[in-house]
Order: structure tokens, then C-alpha cells, then sequence
């Protein structure tokens, strides 16, 4: 088993690493078994956090609200993972959003890391489930807060663990990192029609142009406009 590594998991506004928002980070570095760094954020997105992501996490707008500056929170992340390999439950689901949000800001995030479900597929056959959810329970691991970003983080640390301690011999390559890949898609810009549409929904609301409105992605103008129309009506003629 390494003797270093970060262990972390990520809540999200959904499942399109290209489309949804990172809402909560939460990590943990472990250095011969034990912990020697944590990690926990929250994420203000620019998209409402759907209900259906509050009833499976409890993270709610008002919880999120006054969290720091994204760019900082990511820069703050990137360094606290510095070289060590990741270690996550599905872990390339995880690593795609890190990734688009690292690069987003400037920052580098090739890593090496290591797939507890991928291990769990392999070690378990015999397991109809292997969610982290699943197997905390096979290995009477206590999860205190499920769906949470540290605390699912937490709970796969220890379980990359177990498996570790009962598998590695055996398996030894189940247990090696492995380079993480991911491309981004290509972020097409906003479109002249979006600019003017949402100039004039703001305008109609009364509601401030932000100066960042005009670096949005056309996906993100697409979410932001249907954010206002949700929140405040569509244009009346």
C-alpha cells in the first residue's frame, strides 16, 4: 500500500462534469496510516442547487452562500493535493470536475491515482453492490455523514485500507496507481443572442448585468438564463 496519498470526494449540482457544479470538496491526506491533513470546503455554484441534490446530501443554497471565492478554493485544493496520488470511489468521476475546474483557473491537475470501486469489482464478485455505501457496511466501517463530501472521503480512505490489508498480497497490481486521464470539451462561448437576451431579462427584472456575465460558456448562459426565468418570470411583452 502507498505510504501517502489523498483520499477525497467531491458533491456535485449533477452527473455532467461539463454541465453541473462542484458544491462541496472534501479531502484528506494520510501519510503510514494515519491522517495528516484535512480538506473541507464548500462551493458557491452559479446555478440553484436542485432539490433532489439537497435531499440526498442536505447541502442547501443557504449552506453554500457564503462560501469562499471558487478560485481560491481550487487554488487551495490543487496545493493541498500537491504530488501525492488520489485515492477516490469511482474516482474518475471526481477527478473530470476537479479537473475542468482546475484548468478553468490556470492550474495543472495530472494525477496518478487509485480506483477503490475498480479494486471492489474485482476483490467482491460475490457483492451485488459495490457502493460506498455497501461496502462500509461489509467492513463495519462507520460513516457518519453519507453523501457528504469529507465524510465520504473519510470512509474511503479507510476502506482503501481494508481492502489493502486483505487483497494487496494477492493483487498486488490492483493496488497501483494509475495515470488519471481526462480531456475536457472544448468551451464554445456564449453567443451574441444569449448576451442580448439575458441584457434584457436583466434589464425586465431589474436585476444588475455582472461584469462576468460576459465570460460565461454557452452552456453556462444557457443555465443562467433559465435560473432567472425560474426564479423571477420570462420576459412579459
Amino acid at each position: 500500500m502507498i505510504k501517502t496519498y489523498v483520499a477525497f470526494d467531491l458533491e456535485t449540482t449533477g452527473l455532467s462534469p461539463e454541465h453541473d457544479r462542484i458544491i462541496e470538496i472534501g479531502a484528506l491526506k494520510v501519510k503510514d496510516g494515519k491522517i495528516i491533513e484535512r480538506f473541507s470546503e464548500f462551493l458557491k455554484p452559479d446555478i440553484p442547487i436542485p432539490s433532489m441534490i439537497t435531499g440526498i446530501t442536505g447541502i442547501t443554497n443557504e449552506m453554500v452562500a457564503d462560501a469562499r471565492a471558487t478560485e481560491e478554493i481550487i487554488r487551495d485544493f490543487v496545493s493541498f493535493c500537491g504530488e501525492e496520488v488520489l485515492v477516490g470511489h469511482n474516482i474518475l468521476f471526481d477527478y473530470k470536475f476537479s479537473k475542468i475546474y482546475a484548468e478553468k483557473y490556470g492550474y495543472s491537475f495530472e494525477k496518478q491515482g487509485i480506483d477503490t470501486l475498480q479494486i471492489a469489482r474485482k476483490v467482491h464478485t460475490n457483492l451485488e453492490s459495490k457502493s460506498l455505501g455497501a461496502l462500509c457496511e461489509y467492513y463495519h466501517i462507520t460513516n457518519q455523514a453519507a453523501h457528504r463530501a469529507y465524510h465520504d472521503a473519510l470512509a474511503t480512505a479507510k476502506l482503501y485500507q481494508c481492502m489493502a490489508h486483505y487483497f494487496e498480497a494477492q493483487e498486488e497490481n490492483l493496488f497501483a496507481p494509475v495515470q488519471l486521464s481526462y480531456k475536457p470539451k472544448p468551451v464554445q462561448s456564449m453567443t451574441k443572442k444569449q448576451v442580448e437576451y439575458l441584457r434584457l431579462l436583466c434589464k425586465h427584472h431589474h436585476l444588475c448585468f455582472q461584469e462576468g456575465y460576459q465570460t460565461l460558456s454557452r452552456s453556462e448562459a444557457s443555465r443562467k438564463i433559465d435560473a432567472i426565468i425560474s426564479e423571477y418570470g420570462k420576459i412579459q411583452y
